[in-house]
């Protein structure tokens, strides 16, 4: 397949563009029903057939989006044979959800990132954490893992749940930690779904319920690649505050009327499918957040694959507001300022970033405009409707999802 080239490890690579993210799609839809139902837990290891989409890293940065994902599954299967795989797309819905009413939570990890990175004192942490950072545990599944990370920026989900077990329980390292590495390195890298797995593995997200990596598991669901000895035979939760309570949704705000300058960003590229309503869009600017995902270095994949992807989405962008009857100036973030004021614009639209460094950075921007400048952040019908119900576990969320499609007009 043209968009999946296979490296010198056989593993596939795939562009940062909407483009194959929409090609993959169409690879993956006839295979959304039994197919991922049985096989979706199972992981061969890189570069062999994976009953999973794929699709993650272009869902990340909305190249695709979940409406687009469903619509096309559902055009391919019912609704009961492409349960499982819906399922998992609403998952990442309530990830985000469930962060976006909590966005404390979120400020937590990051200081805790913060003060852990610092944290060089402790010898036998330090140790502990190059070993696993550098694949030297001696535990063979876990140190193929690592590697596979680094090299590919991508882990099956399963896996991921494995990984942050034996991280936390077996390792006995700091969750945070983990979580750090994985949005360093991970190509789909997402602030609720990376952040709030690793909490569930830990028993910090459904409070006092743990994730305990075994060796028959392992081995069942690697089709006997790994049969790990010594793990943690236990997985006691971590001890930490309890959640707060959710707070309300955010009133989302409509596209603005007048001339207006587009702002994109890593967390959403996908403006042909974003109301902009009346706005007359004279110019589009963009920046990518990913240098702002953690204190440490970021993996320079990860890097060139978000930057990549932000050039995709303002080149389409600025052809689709074309269509719209206009021809939008390509307009670099550092000198939005100068150009707004010849240009005599003083709104700034913008997809909704949820809770993350997109969202921080779009704050950062709100504070320097000057007076009389207006950021509006447009929200996806998509999360206003489903967002709300992430006010508790993802059973009571998961009742809601017939309910949220006939909203969206795909049942």
């Amino acid at each position: 397949m043209s968009t999946a080239p296979r490296t010198s490890s056989d593993a596939p690579v795939f562009a940062p563009t909407r483009a194959a993210g929409l090609e993959l799609l169409a690879d993956f839809v006839p295979r959304a029903g039994r197919d991922y139902a049985v096989g979706r837990n199972t992981d061969p290891g890189p570069g062999r057939d994976t009953a999973v989409s794929m699709l993650s890293r272009y869902v990340s940065h909305r190249l695709v989006t979940e409406r687009e994902i469903i619509e096309g599954v559902l055009e391919k299967h019912s609704p009961a044979a492409a349960q499982k795989f819906v399922q998992e797309v609403f998952w990442r819905t309530y990830w985000k959800g469930w962060l976006e009413l909590r966005p404390s939570v979120w400020a937590g990890y990051r200081a805790d990132v913060e003060r852990l990175t610092a944290a060089s004192d402790d010898a036998d942490f330090s140790v502990g954490l190059a070993a696993a950072l550098e694949a030297r545990t001696g535990i063979e599944c876990f140190d193929a893992w690592v590697s596979e990370l680094v090299e590919n920026g991508y882990l099956h989900n399963h896996t991921r749940m494995w990984f942050a077990s034996i991280w936390i329980f077996t390792l006995r390292l700091p969750w945070q930690l983990g979580a750090d590495f994985f949005y360093r390195h991970l190509l789909d890298g997402d602030p609720a779904s990376n952040t709030l797995s690793w909490r569930w593995v830990a028993g910090l997200q459904t409070t006092g319920k743990t994730y305990l990596a075994t060796a028959d598991n392992i081995e069942k669901f690697t089709e006997g690649r790994f049969r790990p000895a010594g793990l943690a035979p236990t997985a006691p939760a971590i001890d930490d505050d309890p959640a707060p309570d959710a707070r309300e949704l955010p009133a989302a705000e409509p596209a603005p009327a007048g001339r207006a300058v587009l702002l994109l960003h890593d967390d959403d590229l996908h403006v042909e499918s974003l109301d902009l309503g009346p706005a007359d869009i004279v110019g589009v600017t963009a920046f990518s957040s990913v240098g702002s995902r953690s204190p440490l270095r970021v993996a320079g994949d990860v890097a060139r694959f978000s930057i990549a992807a932000v050039d995709d989405g303002v080149s389409r962008a600025r052809a689709h507001v074309a269509e719209r009857g206009s021809e939008p100036e390509h307009v670099g973030l550092d000198d939005l300022d100068e150009w707004m004021r010849r240009a005599d614009v003083s709104t700034i639209v913008t997809p909704v970033a949820p809770v993350g460094p997109a969202s921080e950075m779009l704050d950062a921007i709100e504070r320097e405009l000057p007076e009389g400048v207006r950021l509006v952040r447009v929200r996806r019908e998509w999360d206003t409707l489903a967002w709300p119900h992430a006010r508790r576990g993802f059973f009571p969320f998961r009742e809601r999802i017939p309910e949220l499609l006939r909203a969206q007009h795909l049942t």
